[in-house]
């Protein structure tokens, strides 16, 4: 038997600030752009009864854990659940069960700030957010940590929703969020834009993307989900997260090869790539560059060991107990 750390959503959200998971998130990224292992996510449904099944998974060994993520939801609940398990690197010993509630908008945020942080000008000032929910609020307050903005602008279709977001970030973060009432005000000069929706069409006109800006686009991961115009992965410097993910879910991909514009293989590298330096990623301060960031195991597993760190140095969690497989399968 070996013990275990049970950690639920409340013992973890105290633990770590938007900073600390960008940090944990961009070492994982790097570990993958120099080979370690990831897998893009598995997605199981069913229709009666109604529910689905998601898995995704990354080993991190210089970081010395292995995990991912497991998410369930029925389609009749109206709600989800998150499980994170996280095992030893080198002995595959279990080392925690987290639920991943509270964690999910920090590690998914921190993969935008990294995306942010490999792929934007250096000078940019002014970002613009398209959407208003957790996620869009975990996208902000991450990059705010990896460059100076001075404005922020969000959009998203009712009124009520982005002026209580920007009422709720101008009071956490350094610099104004304006409530405005279309995306083509949100974007006028921005340098950053985030879309984080559940949008099945595009939520940005490609015309008013200003030379030099940089896009991360978190809603796009199925077919039919497609935030951005097809026009904008085709003139972009495209990165994915995992460049396998392109063809399987990354929607707004699909819709540009769908309607012509690329190739299957007109990926221009994976955030770790870039991130470990193995690709160039943004070359010139006029190009626009896309990250689209669809989820994979390695934020989650990066976020998931630090906080996992931090929970056992403050002594929280429960402990449980496994037992090794040489001991369920001989009964000794």
């Amino acid at each position: 038997m070996t013990d275990t750390l049970f950690l639920t959503s409340d013992d973890v959200s105290d633990l770590a600030k938007p900073g600390d998971y960008v940090e944990a998130v961009r070492e994982g990224y790097r570990q993958v752009g120099e080979g370690a292992p990831a897998e893009p996510r598995t997605k199981l449904t069913n229709a009666d009864p109604p529910g689905m099944l998601t898995t995704y998974a990354a080993v991190l060994p210089d970081t010395g854990a292995m995990g991912g993520y497991m998410y369930s939801a029925g389609f009749g609940a109206g709600d989800a659940w998150f499980m994170t398990p996280l095992f030893d690197a080198e002995s595959g010993e279990p080392l925690a069960l987290l639920d991943g509630a509270s964690m999910n908008p920090f590690k998914t945020g921190a993969a935008g700030a990294v995306g942010v942080d490999a792929l934007a000008r250096e000078d940019a000032t002014e970002i613009a957010v398209i959407g208003s929910g957790a996620q869009a609020r975990g996208q902000l307050r991450a990059t705010a940590t990896v460059r100076d903005f001075e404005v922020g602008r969000v959009f998203s279709p009712t009124e009520s929703s982005r002026e209580e977001f920007a009422e709720e970030l101008t009071a956490d973060l350094e610099f104004p969020v304006e409530a405005v009432d279309s995306s083509a005000a949100a974007l006028a000069d921005a340098d950053v834009v985030i879309t984080a929706t559940n949008a099945s069409d595009p939520v940005i006109d490609d015309a008013d993307l200003e030379p030099g800006t940089h896009v991360t686009a978190m809603g796009q991961y199925s077919k039919g989900k497609n935030e951005i115009p097809p026009e904008t992965v085709a003139r972009a410097t495209y990165v994915l997260d995992l460049r396998e993910r392109a063809t399987q879910d990354a929607g707004a991909f699909l819709a540009a090869l769908e309607a012509g514009l690329v190739d299957e293989d007109d990926v221009d590298a994976e955030l770790g790539e870039v991130v470990a330096g193995e690709a160039p990623g943004r070359t010139s301060d006029e190009e626009i560059t896309v990250f689209d960031s669809g989820g994979t195991g390695i934020e989650t597993t990066a976020a998931a060991y630090m906080l996992y760190e931090r929970a056992r140095d403050a002594d929280r969690g429960q402990t449980i107990s496994f037992a090794p497989a040489s001991e369920a399968l001989t009964g000794r």
